[in-house]
């Protein structure tokens, strides 16, 4: 087998938590957020120790890789560990129960291609794999396959080809986040998409499961910078033509989009990118009521001004991560650009927030022409920095948490958000005794919003991943019962199919089913993602 040296390093991630490592709290750190929350909660807290790859006890691989495609596969520990993604009340206690067989890491098309057809002339599962951070199990290892290997993208890892004229830029879909900015940003362009997963995400994974970014109102989905793209299927390359736009037929990019590695291994894109902003503007408004917030919200995405930032946090989210005080929803309004002044435009938002009941002074609309730091003070300043993901530190160390994030038109919204939250609520009372649901918009749309609600109880000995898992379905059911999507940017993986599955028409999976019939023939391309074969 080969050793890591062998291939290109890449900052080791860690087993049991979003991040790297580098980034894992020390024992300490989690003993001090253990006692916040054991004094929050009333209760002592049972923090299980930090496993160590050294002390884990997999399975042994049921497979071996031909001497062909041996040299970048690896069966140790660590790597079949970190791609086994999934039970996380189970991997922070080290117990990894269904890893892959093998990691593939191909360096070029042609190992890429090694390693498909082996998997496919033998029935192996092959599981393409970015950074890992799907939320909804889109890279664990299917139960009942005999042989698994995730194909690891990493060495697919540099942006080919920069076109200045037409703004867009040739990517392979192993790079990382921070990686493809630092090769965009010498040349004065950026892709301008930030999910959350940034740090530890990568370009191929955007694409794969329509990731959203951060710029609320306008483009913010992968879709919208998709020029092109390249696939290989078992049956063979997939790559569309680079056009700005199409009419002819159905869009062959639309069906890579979206397609959760069910239909093939996505190599590289052409993808549209951007000049990098130089002109800013800020706004944090406060409300007296959530519902005063989200009205102000939509008269201003409705007005199409089109902030890059419209992101409404409730009270209770406000005081946690902005140190408000429990009352107040607060809207944070962004504008950029890379050519002119964003102070008319951050200007008009704030007097339609004002009309709909906003509170801001004057003086805290914040204007940052070319050359000029950015303000970020105030109750903005301190939900950005409170926002930047920190690694997974409460995980393991009492409380039961997660997330679910959707759709819903504007007139179905209040009751809907009514209906979900007393869902959450009644989930965590009977299995946790209680706790807590907050709520943003991370999109806003002229049609409606897309509300992220965050949910905490209390772990108590015995409650498995089976118990978190009915807090999140009693979730995932108000969304379906409301006619909400089941994601908006999370992807189905397995972890959505059984809502997927009431969401979209059984024509359209029939359909889907011969799509991947004719690419994928023998069906080893993640399993149980999307649909079944």
């Amino acid at each position: 087998m080969a050793t890591e040296t062998a291939l290109k390093a890449h900052p080791r991630q860690s087993i049991w938590m979003f991040g790297l490592e580098a980034d894992e709290p020390t024992e300490q750190q989690r003993g001090e957020q253990a006692a916040v929350l054991a004094k929050r909660w009333g209760v002592e807290l049972d923090i299980p120790p930090i496993p160590r790859v050294e002390d884990l006890e997999l399975r042994a691989p049921r497979i071996k890789p031909p001497d062909s495609i041996a040299e970048f596969c690896l069966t140790d520990n660590y790597e079949r560990a970190l791609h086994s993604k999934g039970d996380r009340l189970k991997e922070i206690r080290g117990q990894f129960d269904n890893p892959p067989d093998v990691v593939a890491h191909p360096r070029t098309d042609q190992e890429l291609e090694a390693v498909l057809e082996w998997c496919s002339d033998n029935g192996y599962a092959a599981i393409p794999y970015g950074g890992g951070s799907s939320s909804a199990n889109g890279v664990t290892p299917p139960d009942d396959w005999g042989g698994i290997v995730t194909i690891d993208m990493d060495q697919f890892d540099q942006v080919l080809e920069i076109d200045e004229t037409s703004r867009s830029a040739l990517i392979q879909a192993g790079t990382y986040g921070p990686a493809l900015e630092d090769q965009l940003r010498p040349h004065g362009y950026t892709l301008r998409h930030f999910p959350q997963s940034f740090a530890g995400s990568t370009l191929g994974g955007w694409v794969a499961t329509r990731s959203g970014g951060h710029f609320a109102t306008n483009h913010t989905h992968i879709d919208d910078f998709v020029e092109s793209t390249r696939m290989l299927t078992p049956s063979g390359w997939w790559e569309s033509r680079r056009l700005p736009g199409s009419g002819a037929g159905p869009s062959p990019d639309r069906l890579v989009v979206g397609s959760e590695g069910s239909l093939g291994v996505i190599t590289e894109a052409w993808m549209r990118i951007q000049k990098r902003p130089e002109y800013r503007a800020t706004a944090g408004v406060t409300f007296p009521s959530w519902e005063a917030g989200y009205e102000a919200t939509r008269r201003i995405v409705q007005a199409k001004l089109w902030p890059a930032n419209l992101r409404l946090l409730d009270p209770e989210l406000a005081q946690g991560s902005a140190g408000m005080d429990g009352d107040q929803a607060l809207l944070v309004i962004g504008f950029e650009s890379a050519e002119i002044s964003q102070d008319w435009g951050v200007r008009q938002a704030v007097e339609i927030a004002r009309d709909a009941g906003g509170v801001i002074d004057d003086a805290d609309i914040l204007t940052a022409d070319a050359g000029q730091p950015t303000g970020r003070g105030g109750a903005v300043g301190a939900w950005r920095d409170a926002f930047i993901p920190s690694g997974g530190s409460a995980l393991g160390i009492g409380t039961i948490g997660g997330t679910v994030e959707t759709s819903i038109s504007w007139e179905r919204w209040p009751e809907f958000d009514r209906s979900v939250r007393a869902a959450l609520l009644g989930a965590l009372k009977e299995i946790c005794g209680g706790g807590t649901v907050n709520c943003r918009f991370t999109h806003v749309y002229t049609d409606g919003p897309a509300p992220y609600y965050t949910y905490a109880g209390l772990y108590r000995p015995g409650l498995t991943e089976e118990d978190a898992y009915q807090v999140r379905k009693a979730g995932l059911d108000a969304f379906i019962a409301g006619g909400a999507t089941v994601t908006h940017h999370h992807a189905v993986g397995r972890l959505h199919r059984p809502w997927y599955d009431q969401q979209r028409p059984e024509l359209f999976a029939s359909a889907l089913r011969a799509a991947k019939l004719a690419v994928d023939p023998n069906a080893v391309l993640n399993p149980g993602v999307l649909i079944d074969m």
